[in-house]
């Protein structure tokens, strides 16, 4: 089992699953999302950034396999991003481990990196409730709920609290706020779109950006779209975004190649000159160590 401890979280993997853990202090996005498991068939790369503090653990997924980034749609910081990890300076050799780990694994089970036509992680466990600005959003799995504060319009307090349930639901957009620029959490209704502007539309939040919280409001956006039926055709995704491709055939069991025993004994003898160079504890090398002879 390959395992980073920082205080940004923890990411542990066993040659199947990546576990994201965030930690104490971290974005309350992260918080709220909880711990997330990342199966290897729904990774397509992972990658090192180094800089002068320490740097930063990122994990690329297919296309369409995680609701969260689906409803995000790259608009997500480094800070809220639940896919990146920050390391700290004394932590490299061990992200540099954890990388050539998941490497190891999607060479082995022969994982594609093109996009997929289902999503892969579960969404946001229920219920979940967030956002912020004129009001919040909550979604128990049936019905999304919108509870207005006084900074509401009249145009969305007159009938008090928004209900619908999720069979009146065709899509969802969630936009952060930017620069000078309202963000906004908005459901589109089966029978049309709403042509208001979010400040005024009852099936919308306004999201001024004040707060961090704020940004919670995707979390919602997820857990709706990961339980649409038609998410998949995603009424919801923005212009030009690619249609999905049929999800390949599940790939037969790999057959260790001839090389595999020369690239584990290879990383065998980087793990021994990591120790000795007191990048890994005694605990973390000999963990290492018993993973990749069990391999071999």
């Amino acid at each position: 089992m390959a395992e980073i401890i920082q205080r940004d979280g923890t990411w542990t993997f066993d040659g199947e699953t990546v576990r994201i853990v965030p930690g104490g202090k971290a974005h309350p996005l992260r918080l709220a999302l909880g711990e997330l498991a990342v199966p290897v068939e729904a990774l397509a790369g992972i990658s090192f950034e180094p800089d002068r503090k320490g740097g930063r653990l990122r994990l690329r997924l297919r296309g369409g396999a995680c609701p969260v980034l689906r409803a995000a749609d790259g608009r997500l910081k480094d800070g809220t991003d639940p896919y990146v990890l920050a390391v700290e300076k004394d932590r490299t050799g061990v992200a540099v481990y954890f990388v050539d780990e998941v490497r190891n694994a999607l060479l082995i089970e022969q994982v594609p990196e093109g996009p997929v036509d289902r999503f892969l992680l579960a969404g946001p466990s229920l219920p979940v409730s967030g956002g912020g600005g004129d009001g919040t959003a909550s979604f128990d799995g049936e019905t999304v709920r919108l509870t207005w504060n006084w900074k509401a319009e009249e145009s969305k307090t007159a009938s008090g609290p928004a209900a619908f349930p999720l069979a009146r639901i065709a899509g969802v957009r969630w936009m952060p706020s930017m620069g000078l620029e309202n963000g906004y959490l908005r459901f589109e209704p089966v029978d049309g779109p709403v042509s208001a502007p979010p400040k005024y539309d009852p099936y919308s939040l306004e999201l001024w950006g004040l707060s961090k919280k704020e940004y919670t409001a995707v979390v919602v956006a997820a857990a709706v779209l990961a339980r649409l039926p038609q998410a998949r055709t995603a009424v919801d995704a923005p212009a030009g975004t690619p249609a999905l491709t049929k999800a390949p055939a599940p790939a037969p069991a790999a057959v260790p190649a001839a090389d595999d025993h020369d690239v584990l004994l290879r990383r065998l003898r980087e793990l021994g000159e990591l120790h000795r160079a007191g990048v890994l504890t005694d605990e973390e090398f000999s963990t290492a160590k018993q993973a990749i002879l069990s391999r071999m």
